[in-house]
């Protein structure tokens, strides 16, 4: 483990992950502002909705309309997630710059998630990547439960370098690796990353936490200890995962940038615009995001 990195880049993902599970519906006209909003804050790259199908989330049901009306920053990443070939079809239609697929390491999950077994997901994926990547776009492809499976408890990295190994030759760009439920302590962390570091490049992981447990920001410390440098989050603390029951939302995007920028990692973000997306979003739910460093701010004011 060497010296804590220079630069982190952060992947905002509340539009997506964020709001996937939230009951009460945001209008199209106030996601299309929100993430105007991210836009000007100086994250890099966005991940603006998802292209599945509307019964299974309906909350994003208009990701076509969201990807046409948003406004494009130049320097900024705008991708979505795509679960198959009628999911890439619509997203390259409104302009995506880079597509998201996902799978999990519990084979339970993924038939919850995806309906199909994970040997069953390899083919579908491989012909979204390789359609994403003949269109020129960035491909990332999610792992789910790399830690923990709600359904099968504990899950080895031998599992998560199965289905690591098979994303990685159908043609990914890199790898997000999901704590979904939000249950990993740093030990397992480091244990994971021992053995993905071995085989893979750090420059090609991303690590996604969820704050189930409040252990999402000592994992992240872990993670840089390790040399990782990307990481997703979500403004606010927004989300949950609908086939992952309990699981809180992802590590708040304005908690993660509290950290970094004390021990002075740069990020490029401004904590003050990331403050104002919070708080937007948390008036628009009616409820109060979990983010510790938001609540701070606010009762500083």
């Amino acid at each position: 483990m060497g010296r804590l990195p220079e630069f982190v880049q952060v992947k905002e993902v509340g539009p997506r992950d964020g709001l996937q599970n939230e009951k009460k519906q945001v209008s199209t006209a106030d996601k299309v502002a929100w993430i105007d909003m991210l836009s000007d804050s100086g994250v890099k790259e966005i991940e603006y909705s998802s292209f599945v199908h509307p019964k299974w989330v309906p909350q994003l049901s208009d990701a076509h309309d969201v990807g046409r009306q948003i406004k494009r920053r130049e320097g900024v990443r705008y991708s979505a997630l795509v679960p198959n070939m009628k999911g890439l079809e619509l997203a390259l239609e409104t302009g995506i710059d880079g597509a998201s697929v996902f799978m999990s390491a519990s084979e339970t999950h993924n038939k919850k998630n995806i309906n199909k077994t994970i040997s069953q997901t390899f083919p579908v994926l491989g012909e979204v990547i390789k359609e994403a990547k003949s269109a020129g776009k960035h491909v990332t492809g999610y792992v789910s439960t790399v830690f923990d499976c709600p359904y099968e408890g504990k899950i080895k990295p031998d599992a998560v370098i199965r289905v690591c190994d098979e994303l990685l030759e159908a043609g990914v760009d890199d790898l997000s690796l999901g704590d979904t439920i939000g249950t990993a302590v740093p030990s397992e962390v480091e244990t994971l990353l021992d053995t993905v570091m071995q085989r893979y490049s750090k420059d090609r992981i991303i690590m996604h936490f969820h704050d189930t447990r409040g252990m999402a920001i000592a994992n992240i410390m872990a993670s840089l200890r390790y040399g990782i440098t990307r990481f997703d989050s979500s403004v606010g603390g927004l989300g949950g995962c609908p086939f992952a029951p309990g699981a809180a939302g992802n590590v708040a995007t304005n908690d993660v940038l509290y950290l970094l920028h004390g021990m002075g990692i740069k990020t490029g973000i401004d904590e003050r615009s990331m403050q104002e997306a919070a708080l937007m979003m948390q008036n628009k739910l009616g409820k109060t995001l979990p983010s510790k460093s938001l609540a701070s701010a606010l009762a500083q004011e």
